[in-house]
């Protein structure tokens, strides 16, 4: 067995440096910190190469003074805390004392600080834990860090860095945060010699949201103050109309720091459930105010994890309190409901459903262009016209469906060459359509709960000649109601037009076939560093599709032309929605055809909306369309198109059966 030994200081500091320092940004964070703590009213961060060969961060705080410049690298110290019983009432961001010395041990770092009361500042280089000049300088009050060549003496942890426009991304995501957590600091972040982020530091925390964010979300916030059992929310909410695609805009603070809370998240959408869509997630900058005895904030190197207390109190806080602003008066739509309309004033007094003699006439006219066929024929009244000569009679007789549907499965494989399948390959086979329809219709005379619509089955799929069914109408505005044999199918014309265009779009991607549409004036997308990334790394599977998006100068983009399915909806919200269904966090690890399909899904905003009037013409071209899909029974979100109900089913609630 291995003697025991103990490690040397520089082993030691380089290890305890690997526990708090993971790349560039866990160095602007620990030194941005320090300059708050030392009263800083504003911060500048520089950085070159993502941080990785240069970080320079420079605050107006109170300086050190050059008698503590060498304790300050020390590990474990610092001026916050004398005491474990001073952890119980921090209110600093950094008090452990391990920032400086982590810093060093992993970096070449110089730092150039002056106090106020002195007349010369004091230079001092530390590269790799150890010493190498301290001397006095000139300087303006507060404190400059200069960090250079990050891993330089740890290779192992350096070839971990990712490149550096993702590395700058965290920066800025970084400085982003802390500007939201302290309005009272200005903040400018320059990366590679281009200014990327500067806040006033005027304190207004919605000054602060437009500088990050931009005009459209400051112009959708709620203000929200709330307190509860000593627990304080304050900040802003985004209006539902400013939903994201994912989780990176639920901002949350306690006591000014940054943390990251499953809890609070789910309490916050949990408020917002009934004002937002399903996997949209809510905008959001709240700052909590509680005791600092009633939080653990020493649960994580990074302290961007803590602990409540009291965790049921807190999620009841959170809940209500945005709840509560959620229900403020102009975000209730008022709907204009008109006074009644007496039969004296209508013309009529009699019920839409009052029965009257049935003419051929009254038929022509109640059925009209909106009823009839699937090509918007009036039907006939069977009633009162005689059978034409030679004409077939109408039998509902199930024995003669049975029939006709067998001579078309044979007619259709009589016209299907060999050329087209195999003799006995798939739909082809005469026995096994006859068992389906058979099985059927057995099914309906037993009452069983039927198979998925007939008219998806795969042999009509294939048919040259569509089924015949009658379109009767539109309910709602929404629902389509559809009669074929003794069956009633309701189709949502959204997911149904939904799965038209996913797929249409899929095929489009995979053979290049697609129409595009230019936008005069295009749109232009102000991204982050990482959404910039992002966006680039995926823009051939936009261009696929019918995109044209061009860079407009740093982090922003000029979409000039769209998929011409896309060109009346192609606003800037829905954009940034598409991108930021790519930002999950799965995009590196997934396939590149399941990364087609979820661009492809995005495509679906363009379906036609529920509460939209559409002719009988229009959908029956949609129904004829979703006859082709390869799945046509539910739309890409995983909600069914069509249900069915069978007349058996309806006469049994009308109790004409039992």
């Amino acid at each position: 067995m291995p003697h025991i030994q103990v490690l040397d200081q520089v082993t030691i500091d380089k290890i305890a440096a690997g526990e708090v320092i993971e790349r560039p940004a866990s160095v602007v964070k620990e030194l941005v910190e320090n300059a708050i703590d030392a009263g800083a009213g504003s911060v500048t961060v520089e950085i070159e190469d993502g941080g990785i060969s240069l970080i320079r961060v420079t605050d107006n705080g109170c300086g050190i003074s050059r008698d503590e410049v060498r304790n300050a690298f020390l590990r474990h110290s610092t001026s916050k805390i004398r005491s474990v019983e001073d952890l119980t009432g921090i209110t600093s961001l950094g008090f452990r004392g391990e920032a400086l010395s982590s810093i060093a041990a992993v970096s070449r770092t110089e730092l150039i600080t002056k106090t106020a009361d002195s007349e010369l500042g004091t230079r001092y280089v530390i590269e790799g834990g150890k010493e190498h000049i301290l001397e006095e300088t000139g300087a303006s009050d507060g404190t400059t860090f200069l960090v250079r060549q990050l891993f330089y003496n740890v290779p192992a942890r350096r070839k971990f860095l990712k490149t550096p426009m993702t590395e700058a991304g965290h920066v800025q995501d970084l400085l982003i945060r802390l500007s939201l957590s302290h309005p009272e600091v200005g903040f400018l972040f320059v990366n590679n010699g281009q200014e990327k982020l500067r806040t006033s530091g005027n304190g207004k925390l919605k000054d602060v949201i437009y500088n990050v964010y931009g005009r459209d979300v400051a112009a959708n916030l709620l203000e929200i103050t709330y307190e509860k059992n000593g627990f304080g929310i304050s900040g802003y909410l985004g209006k539902p109309v400013i939903t994201r695609g994912n989780r990176n805009f639920e901002n949350f603070f306690v006591n000014g720091r940054y943390v990251k809370s499953p809890m609070i998240s789910k309490s916050l959408e949990d408020a917002y459930k009934d004002f937002a869509m399903q996997h949209k997630f809510p905008f959001a900058v709240l700052h909590f105010h509680v005791k600092g005895d009633e939080i653990d904030i020493n649960v994580h190197p990074t302290k961007m994890e803590l602990r409540f207390q009291r965790q049921q109190e807190v999620y009841n806080a959170v809940f209500e309190g945005v709840h509560r602003t959620l229900l403020e008066p102009e975000l209730i739509q008022k709907a204009q409901v008109p006074d009644p309309v007496s039969p004296a004033e209508s013309g009529t007094g009699k019920s839409p459903f009052l029965l009257r003699p049935k003419t051929v006439q009254n038929v022509l006219r109640d059925t009209g262009p909106d009823f009839g066929s699937g090509a918007g024929a009036p039907r006939e009244d069977k009633t009162e016209k005689a059978a034409a000569p030679g004409a077939e009679p109408e039998i509902r007789d199930e024995d003669y469906f049975i029939r006709k549907m067998k001579e078309r499965v044979t007619a259709y494989h009589q016209r299907a060459s060999s050329a087209e399948a195999p003799a006995n390959g798939g739909i082809f086979r005469p026995q096994e359509q006859e068992e389906r329809i058979s099985e059927q219709v057995r099914q309906a005379r037993s009452g069983e709960k039927p198979v998925q619509l007939d008219l998806f089955e795969e042999n009509f799929l294939k048919r040259e000649v569509r089924a015949e069914y009658r379109l009767i109408g539109q309910v709602f505005e929404t629902y389509w109601l559809v009669e074929y044999q003794d069956s009633l199918y309701i189709i949502d014309q959204h997911a149904a037009h939904e799965r038209v265009l996913y797929e249409k779009t899929l095929k489009e991607m995979k053979n290049r076939e697609f129409t595009s549409q230019y936008l005069s004036p295009p749109v232009i997308l102000s991204l982050t560093m990482q959404e910039a990334k992002l966006l680039n790394e995926n823009m051939d599977r936009f261009s696929r599709i019918g995109f044209e998006i061009e860079p407009f100068g740093g982090e922003e983009f000029a979409v000039r032309a769209v998929p011409d399915n896309l060109f009346g909806i192609a606003k800037k919200e829905l954009l940034m929605e598409m991108i930021d269904g790519l930002s999950d966090g799965l995009t590196t690890s997934m396939a590149p055809e399941l990364i087609d399909e979820k661009v492809a899904s995005m495509s679906c905003k363009a379906a036609v909306k529920g509460n939209s009037r559409l002719s009988p013409q229009e959908m029956d071209a949609l129904i004829g369309e979703l006859l082709t899909l390869e799945n046509p029974y539910h739309c890409p979100h995983g909600r069914p198109t069509i249900i069915a109900m069978t007349r058996r089913e309806l006469e049994k609630k009308f109790k004409r059966i039992v």
